[in-house]
């Protein structure tokens, strides 16, 4: 009798769900980054004089605004196990579009909803060539960057200036935050202005969105999920495919953003903008302790791996003579850290 009982009962069903990481395991890889930031900052400090003045570090806000839109929009595609290469592309498409709108005497008001409608389509239809067909997230995207890269060098094979009276003053403007009196060696006195740009509050306010969609939000809850595994998803009742063409559709209007910060940032279009920001954008994240299967990770260690990235360049610009080689080699010996170091924790959970 004991053994027809056991007979019949039912074989556990297999699922992909893995362990999530404990607390304090999501939190050491933000500290590491925090702790990596700090050790530059001040390293910067003793080998460039002014390197953290509030200026200087305001300023890593302003040059990398559109990068930390690129990385949030990022962050929510790898939160699920999935990864974006055409955000660059898509990007640079955001810029031509606007510019060349701009150009025949569209207001910026129109054309500033029709570049994120842009960015958001190509977003939503990628996430839908994943999802119903199948199709490996890495082999989409690079499509979707080929597509996006080939349509700026349609519309325009040459960088377009913007004119518009919006955008130039977007890109002059300056937003006055405080002042500082400085000394010099002579005993003259000199009062800066310390100020930030629209763009920098702008990126802020995406950021702010993201982590509270990310975290009060069933959406959000279902993106943390959906990286934790697609079928222990479903067994819990959430839309895995609702989710998931929605992060891919967040990541394309993310990137049509950043389009139009860059825009503003350097008054143009340029068809060839935008090389490379895709890999930078994943260096953020990875840097800011997201993990690349998924399942874990803030957009606030998005912020800190753009700001981490952002000080590597600021070495090259404050020393004049550095080598841009090395500061790639920099950002690669750093992903690779916080590689092994994510390996480290899967393994652990497991």
């Amino acid at each position: 009798m004991t053994t027809a009982v056991a007979q019949d009962k039912p074989a556990p069903t297999p699922t992909n769900k893995r362990r999530p990481l404990t607390r304090f395991q999501q939190y050491s890889q933000i500290g590491a980054t925090v702790v990596l930031l700090v050790i530059m900052l001040v390293v910067g400090s003793v080998l460039y004089p002014n390197f953290t003045s509030g200026q200087a570090v305001l300023d890593l806000f302003s040059k990398n605004s559109f990068l930390i839109v690129l990385a949030i929009g990022m962050t929510f595609v790898i939160l699920t196990g999935g990864i974006d290469l055409s955000v660059g592309a898509v990007m640079a498409l955001g810029t031509v579009v606007a510019a060349t709108l701009l150009r025949e005497g569209w207001p910026a008001p129109v054309v500033i909803p029709v570049v994120l409608l842009v960015g958001g389509g190509l977003g939503f239809l990628v996430g839908l060539m994943i999802h119903h067909f199948k199709i490996q997230p890495f082999i989409a995207t690079l499509a979707a960057m080929f597509l996006a890269r080939g349509l700026c060098l349609v519309i325009t094979d040459r960088s377009i200036a913007i004119d518009n009276s919006f955008f130039q003053s977007m890109n002059l403007a300056h937003i006055d935050l405080w002042e500082t009196t400085t000394t010099n060696a002579r005993g003259r006195t000199r009062v800066s202005e310390i100020y930030t740009t629209p763009a920098v509050l702008i990126a802020l306010a995406v950021l702010v969105i993201a982590f509270v969609v990310l975290h009060y939000t069933r959406f959000g809850r279902t993106v943390y999920a959906l990286g934790g595994g697609e079928a222990s998803t479903n067994l819990m009742g959430l839309s895995v495919a609702r989710t998931k063409i929605a992060v891919y559709t967040i990541s394309g209007l993310c990137a049509g953003l950043a389009g139009i910060l860059f825009s503003f940032y350097t008054a143009s279009g340029d068809p060839v903008a935008g090389i490379g920001y895709e890999l930078n954008a994943i260096a953020a994240v990875v840097i800011g302790g997201t993990l690349l299967a998924g399942g874990s990770g803030y957009v606030l260690g998005s912020l800190l791996g753009v700001l981490t990235l952002g000080v590597i360049y600021a070495y090259k610009e404050f020393d004049g003579d550095l080598n841009t080689g090395w500061t790639r080699v920099m950002i690669g010996v750093l992903v690779l850290f916080f590689i092994v170091l994510q390996r480290i924790l899967i393994r652990r959970r497991r």
